[in-house]
C-alpha cells in the first residue's frame, strides 16, 4: 500500500487539479448585480435623513422566512472569517490563491444583496440586523469549532470536504428560505445565490474526491471527523439554537433535509460505501461512518415526532415562537437607533 501523502504533497498533487475545476467554474458561472435583484421602489428614508424608522407591522414576511432570512444574511456577514480560513489552508498562491480570491468576490454579493432586500423592504429591524453582524464577526469563525474540544482543522482535507457539505447546505438553505417568503423578488433573489452555492460546492465536492484517490486515509479521517459533528458555520449567531429550531420547524433546514439532501448525495458521489481502495483505518473509519449516517436517521425521526407533537400543541394554544422575540437576541450589545 502506498504511504499517505503528507498535507503539503497533497496541496502540490492537487493545484493541477484546482487549476482544472476552476476553469470549469469560470465557464459555467454567471456574474450578477446584486443591485439588480432589490425592489428600490419599496424604500424609503429612515429617522437619520427625516424619515421613519422600522416597525414589525412593516414586514411582510413569515416568522420563518424572517428568521430564516437573518440567519442566512448574519451567516454570510461572517466572510472575513472564512476568507481567512481558507486562504490559511490553501495558501495564496497559484491555482489555489486565485480559487479563494474568486470565491470571497462571488461570495460577497451574497451578503450585500440580502442586506439590501431586508432594509430597503423593512422586513426585520435593520438595528438588530447590525448588532447581529456586528456581533457575528466579532465572533468569528473556524472549521474547528464545529468539532468538540480543542480539535481544530488540521489540513487541507479538512477545509475542503467540511466546505463541500457546508456550501450544499447553504444552498438548499437559500433556496427554502426563498420559497418560504412567498415573494416573487425574494425567491429570485435567493435561486440566484443558491446557483452559486451550488457551483461552489461542485468545486469542493470534485477537488475533494480527486484527493480521495490520492490519500484515502487522510481522506476518510477528515470525512469522519467532520460529519460526526457537523455544524453550520452560522451556529456561533447568538441565539442559534432557537433560530434553528424556528427554521427547522418551518421545514426550510431540518435533520431529513441535512442527512438526505446533503450528506447522503456527496458520500453516493464518492461512492463512499462502494469503494474497494479503503483498507485499514481507512475501512475502519468508514464502518464508523455507517455509524453516524444511523445516528442522524434516528435524530431524524426524534425531531419529527417532537415537530408533531410542538405543532400540535402551537395549534391548540394558538401560541408559536414569534420571530422577533427570537431575532431580538443581541444581549447586552447596544447600538443607536438615531
Amino acid at each position: 500500500m502506498a504511504a499517505e501523502l503528507t498535507d503539503l504533497q497533497l496541496m502540490h498533487e492537487l493545484e493541477p487539479v484546482a487549476e482544472k475545476y476552476i476553469n470549469r467554474h469560470l465557464s459555467m458561472t454567471k456574474d450578477w448585480n446584486p443591485h439588480d435583484y432589490i425592489p428600490w421602489s419599496d424604500g424609503k428614508n429612515y429617522y437619520a435623513l427625516g424619515g421613519q424608522d422600522w416597525e414589525p407591522g412593516q414586514s411582510q414576511l413569515s416568522d420563518v422566512a424572517k428568521v430564516a432570512m437573518v440567519q442566512n444574511l448574519v451567516t454570510e456577514d461572517n466572510l472575513p472569517s472564512y476568507h481567512r480560513e481558507i486562504a490559511t489552508y490553501m495558501g495564496m498562491d497559484g491555482a489555489w490563491g486565485n480559487w479563494v480570491n474568486r470565491w470571497t468576490t462571488e461570495e460577497n454579493r451574497h451578503g450585500i444583496a440580502l442586506r439590501d432586500y431586508l432594509v430597503v423592504t423593512r422586513a426585520v429591524d435593520p438595528v438588530e440586523l447590525e448588532l447581529l453582524r456586528v456581533e457575528q464577526v466579532t465572533r468569528g469563525f473556524s472549521p474547528g469549532q464545529n468539532r468538540q474540544g480543542d480539535e481544530r482543522a488540521e489540513n487541507l482535507f479538512d477545509s475542503i470536504m467540511y466546505v463541500t457539505f457546508q456550501e450544499l447546505a447553504t444552498r438548499i438553505s437559500h433556496r427554502n428560505t426563498g420559497k418560504a417568503c412567498n415573494d416573487p423578488i425574494a425567491d429570485k433573489l435567493l435561486a440566484r445565490v443558491s446557483h452559486d452555492e451550488n457551483l461552489h460546492m461542485i468545486f469542493y465536492r470534485d477537488l475533494s474526491e480527486a484527493g480521495l484517490e490520492l490519500s484515502p486515509t487522510l481522506a476518510m479521517q477528515a470525512l469522519y471527523k467532520i460529519l460526526k459533528d457537523f455544524k453550520m458555520p452560522g451556529f456561533v449567531t447568538p441565539g442559534f439554537r432557537r433560530k434553528a429550531l424556528v427554521i427547522a420547524l418551518g421545514g426550510v433546514y431540518d435533520p431529513r433535509i441535512h442527512l438526505e439532501d446533503v450528506v447522503m448525495p456527496v458520500l453516493k458521489k464518492w461512492r463512499i460505501f462502494e469503494r474497494d481502495d479503503l483498507t485499514g483505518e481507512a475501512d475502519r473509519l468508514r464502518n464508523e461512518l455507517a455509524l453516524v449516517i444511523k445516528d442522524l436517521e434516528d435524530s431524524c425521526e426524534k425531531f419529527e415526532a417532537a415537530k408533531h407533537r410542538r405543532l400540535e400543541r402551537e395549534a391548540k394554544t394558538g401560541r408559536s415562537i414569534s420571530a422577533e422575540d427570537v431575532l431580538a437576541t443581541a444581549g447586552t450589545l447596544t447600538l443607536s437607533r438615531r
